[in-house]
């Protein structure tokens, strides 16, 4: 693994020490709509048999285990989190699922992917965009482990645009969540996560840095009032 920065290290035992409860807060304090929007997320994907998917910082393996339920059984999806805590509660979900013999996690950083280049039909990132550190370099790493015309898929916390919506949330992202956050795990991890999406870019710059990390015909879809994001982009031919 590539050297960690002072923050890249203080980001990973933040979710080292947030692990066990991560997977309950995350439907405690979306309401269970993380499911609706990660499903989303993967039907943008254009997986070919015997094709292989990467979801980068994939955390307990949600994603990963999306994808499984989603495509042919001679797909292959390699997880991989810079995080050991969240890995070791990921393989105990893929060990449970009957997608565990499609599944492969591994520990490694988006900056420094441990593969050649041009090796999977598609590459996802699900709210981990936002903790990758050097985010253009994370960036060019997914594009260049594409194939050429596979696509690459990020989902991401944003800003909504209604200013009525955007006050509620507000409310609720930096009053109440880190305070229920706080009641099951590390408060302060859940202030980190409101500060970190307001200081995330909005969607017309963040898909400038898709762009000018190699990316072509990049679009987004907002989805629940703006809550969260998904942006796709594809590896020229």
């Amino acid at each position: 693994m590539s050297k960690l920065t002072d923050k890249g290290r203080g980001i990973r035992q933040m979710f080292d020490t947030i692990a066990p409860r991560y997977d309950l807060l995350n439907r405690l304090l979306s309401l269970g709509i993380d499911r609706r929007w990660r499903a989303f997320a993967v039907k943008q994907l254009q997986i070919p048999a015997h094709g292989r998917v990467l979801d980068v910082a994939t955390g307990t393996g949600d994603v990963a285990l999306e994808i499984a339920s989603r495509s042919p059984e001679t797909v292959i999806i390699v997880g991989e989190d810079f995080t050991q805590g969240m890995l070791l509660l990921g393989r105990e979900k893929v060990a449970r699922s009957v997608y565990r013999d499609r599944i492969i996690l591994a520990n490694a950083p988006c900056e420094s992917l441990p593969h050649p280049d041009a090796v999977f039909d598609g590459v996802t990132i699900a709210f981990g965009i936002r903790n990758v550190v050097d985010r253009p370099a994370g960036l060019r790493e997914m594009c260049r482990v594409l194939k050429p015309g596979a696509r690459a898929v990020i989902l991401e916390f944003s800003n909504p645009r209604s200013r009525f919506f955007k006050a509620l949330y507000n409310f609720y992202f930096r009053r109440l969540l880190p305070m229920i956050g706080g009641l099951f795990s590390a408060r302060s991890a859940y202030q980190y996560l409101p500060d970190s999406v307001m200081e995330f870019p909005d969607q017309e710059r963040f898909k400038n840095m898709m762009s000018e990390a190699g990316f072509c015909a990049v679009r987004h879809h907002d989805l629940t009032f703006g809550i969260a994001t998904v942006y796709v982009g594809e590896k020229p031919a």
